[in-house]
């Protein structure tokens, strides 16, 4: 087990490094007149692009300039906004837990109502059943986050007023930010403020958890199918056993590995894709950060977000891979 660890974590260490060299050629090569220029914009002067020059190594060789870059990264410096001059590891501090937040928000959406939709309809193949929950599926993965995004917040926030429509906590409760996660701030803070935040955080949830509950629940569908065709099925159906204790120990237990995997990967994805969802109800997070980032050319702070971002992913994978391993012990020896 720890071979195959091992050599996963090997294979991710070129793609990191890959990326951290297109990473550093992207900075340097934006149209312009060289990275300083392209940071500034229109505040661009001789001796404001000197300052950042000096500052940011820019004036170096190149290949020092990626060495140094390489240096920073091993000590966990991703460098500093060129804005506020604030340190990108400690606006991601602040930040982060509200992206985490969401993801979990989604992720309980997603699997929560993907698993029974998926078994569902498996257990009612080309059904009306089958078909409505084909549609559902369809639905969610065909419609744009932001388009979903701002219709939830017309109809329920706008024209029902049943749900909040943007933010984390409604600012006037004076919530202090002790752990930068609203639900946990809330309950420190007592009285009934967790409900204010478990109810800004339903209209996002769902938004951003659309497309993995469509996954989900196709993956689920296909996968349960796939495993109740099975000889070791029928022949427990053939015993005599009943429905409920074949479809627990024999179809559910085989087909939780593929349903696993793309649980795992979505986590990934929603950790890092969550830039509409967070831009669409003003949420706190990382995704609202790098739309901030961008429009104000604070490159230095996209480029480091990339690289974590890309981390995340890959790390989460590595433990999607582990997992899968442990469920699949085949997989191990492969």
């Amino acid at each position: 087990m720890l071979r195959f660890i091992v050599r996963r974590v090997l294979g991710a260490i070129p793609v990191l490094f890959g990326l951290s060299v297109i990473l550093f050629l992207f900075l340097r090569l934006l149209p312009g007149g060289g990275p300083a220029v392209a940071i500034l914009g229109q505040h661009a002067t001789p001796q404001l692009i000197a300052q950042i020059n000096e500052t940011q190594g820019f004036d170096h060789p190149l290949y020092v300039q990626y060495l140094d870059y390489l240096g920073r990264l091993f000590r966990g410096d991703f460098g500093a906004s060129v804005i506020d001059g604030r340190t990108v590891a400690e606006s991601f501090a602040i930040r982060f837990p509200a992206t985490v937040e969401l993801t979990i928000g989604a992720l309980i959406f997603a699997v929560g109502l993907g698993i029974p939709l998926g078994r569902l309809a498996a257990r009612h193949p080309n059904s009306w059943i089958d078909g409505v929950v084909t549609a559902i599926s369809l639905f969610g993965i065909s419609i744009p986050v932001f388009v979903l995004g701002y219709t939830l917040t017309f109809f329920f926030a706008v024209q029902l007023h049943w749900l909040p429509a943007f933010g984390q906590i409604d600012p006037r409760l004076n919530v202090p930010p002790v752990t930068h996660f609203a639900i946990i701030d809330a309950l420190l803070a007592g009285n009934w403020y967790v409900v204010d935040a478990v109810a800004h955080l339903i209209l996002p949830s769902i938004a951003l958890g659309s497309i993995p509950l469509a996954v989900i629940t196709r993956i689920t569908r296909a996968s349960v199918i796939d495993v109740s065709n099975e000889d070791y099925v029928r022949t427990a159906r053939a015993k005599g056993l009943t429905d409920r204790r074949v479809n627990s120990r024999h179809i559910m237990r085989n087909a939780w590995l593929p349903v696993t995997t793309v649980i795992g990967l979505q986590v990934g994805a929603l950790l890092a894709g969550a830039v509409l969802t967070e831009t669409v109800f003003t949420w706190n997070g990382v995704g609202s950060w790098v739309v901030t980032s961008i429009q104000n050319h604070d490159y230095i702070v996209v480029q480091s977000l990339i690289l974590i971002f890309a981390t995340i992913f890959l790390t989460v994978n590595l433990i999607v891979d582990v997992g899968y391993a442990f469920l699949n012990p085949r997989i191990r020896y492969s």
